[in-house]
């Protein structure tokens, strides 16, 4: 892949339920080692973008590129094998399981399973399982997790849960990573420190980043470019401190275009 070559390329993304488009000729790209940002107001048709990517939702026109590999009609877990993993808005985790046995989950589609070897406990096998735990202790241990290693994640607070699920995400070792809304329910105090988190994940794993985000604040310290959406289309792509007084990104998120004075 050339440094000219996108890492995730969207081209002219378009997807309808029932008539509504929800996403009209959308146009994105992130490239190698990016924080990009991709926000709008509520119902814009962000985590619609990201289910699309998953391959949760599949496009009506449009192709989805990541390493130059077409991957529009992959399969979920192939998408995750190409390097592709998530978070969710809403935490997606195994709640009965431990930590540990979360992030060891996470792990499953990208590791080859041999049932009779797994059946037997071959060497190989247990070799295969000590490399798996060493890299969720890993991860575990980047994101300041051991404490909760073997504690039942029902058990744990909701922002201990959302860092879990990014460890869960990291452990598959993505080259992009998609991240929905992970500063949602966090205080000011727990937004700085992710933020210092999201950029420790960049530099130690070499991991590109989409971001989901509601916390503007958050978003223009970290992305490097943001796209907005209002309702399905695209309205305004760049640097933060020109998206932040661009005349069509105020008027959709407060309604008024004489309020340019106003940041975001």
């Amino acid at each position: 892949m050339t440094a000219q070559q996108p890492l995730l390329e969207i081209e002219n993304l378009t997807i309808s339920f029932g008539g509504l488009l929800a996403l009209q000729g959308l146009n994105l790209s992130v490239f190698d080692g990016e924080i990009v940002g991709l926000i709008g107001p509520n119902g814009a048709g962000k985590t619609t973008v990201f289910n699309c990517i998953s391959r949760f939702y599949t496009p009506t026109h449009g192709a989805i590129r990541f390493k130059g590999r077409d991957v529009t009609r992959c399969a979920p877990h192939h998408v995750i094998r190409h390097g592709i993993a998530r978070t969710f808005q809403n935490v997606e985790l195994f709640r009965s399981m431990t930590t540990l046995d979360n992030l060891l989950v996470g792990q499953h589609v990208t590791t080859p399973d041999h049932m009779l070897a797994n059946g037997l406990r071959l060497p190989g096998v247990r070799r295969r399982e000590a490399i798996l735990r060493a890299r969720a202790d890993e991860v575990l241990h980047l994101l300041d997790l051991r404490p909760y290693r073997d504690r039942v994640v029902s058990t744990l607070p909701f922002g201990v849960q959302k860092t879990i699920e990014l460890a869960r995400a990291l452990v598959s070792r993505p080259a992009l990573l998609l991240l929905d809304e992970p500063a949602a329910g966090a205080d000011t105090h727990e937004t700085a420190e992710l933020i210092d988190t999201i950029r420790r994940i960049r530099a130690t794993f070499d991991v590109s980043m989409l971001l989901v985000e509601h916390d503007m604040a958050m978003v223009m310290d970290l992305c490097e470019r943001l796209y907005v959406l209002d309702f399905g289309k695209l309205i305004a792509t760049g640097p933060p401190a020109d998206i932040q007084s661009d005349p069509a990104v105020i008027e959709a998120y407060l309604g008024e275009r004489d309020v340019a004075g106003v940041g975001l």
